[in-house]
């Protein structure tokens, strides 16, 4: 069992405030890595990135998720923001309701050979930064749209 798990056992679908973190990851050509996810947004791109557990920093839900989900481990996270409010609730198709309050970072240090985790992504990919596939999930572009205007990439 997992944290959230555990929490929905307690209080069904009811709105919760969940923690969690994403990850742009920049390889040597400035291409950056998408997760074509298999759980929440089946089939959309995303950044590698998910919820935290119970005693994790931010940055640890981040290693930690970056590594279940791709099979690399970053170096240096460079905060990009915060993100939280009323444009951040999702209602799951199990009726789950949350607003998420997502840590996002970046990093140019990786290491490691890319494995997918089958059961959490369909495709692990770079992609040009300037090349977003149209079906992304709409925070995940915010993010990346916040990294660009910030760090002027």
């Amino acid at each position: 069992m997992n944290y959230v798990e555990d929490l929905r056992k307690l209080v069904g679908h009811m709105p919760l405030i969940l923690l969690g973190s994403a990850v742009i990851i920049i390889d040597k050509n400035k291409n950056i890595l998408l997760q074509k996810r298999k759980t929440t947004h089946y089939g959309v791109w995303g950044l590698p990135g998910g919820l935290m557990e119970l005693g994790e920093s931010t940055e640890d839900t981040a290693r930690r998720e970056v590594f279940e989900e791709t099979g690399l481990t970053v170096g240096k996270l460079n905060l990009i923001d915060i993100f939280s409010g009323p444009e951040y609730f999702l209602k799951l198709d199990n009726g789950d309701e949350f607003y998420s309050v997502t840590t996002a970072y970046y990093t140019e240090e990786v290491s490691g050979n890319i494995n997918m985790d089958e059961t959490e992504g369909l495709e692990l990919k770079f992609i040009n930064i300037d090349k977003l596939p149209e079906n992304m999930v709409r925070s995940h572009r915010k993010f990346i749209e916040v990294f660009r205007e910030k760090f002027k990439r």
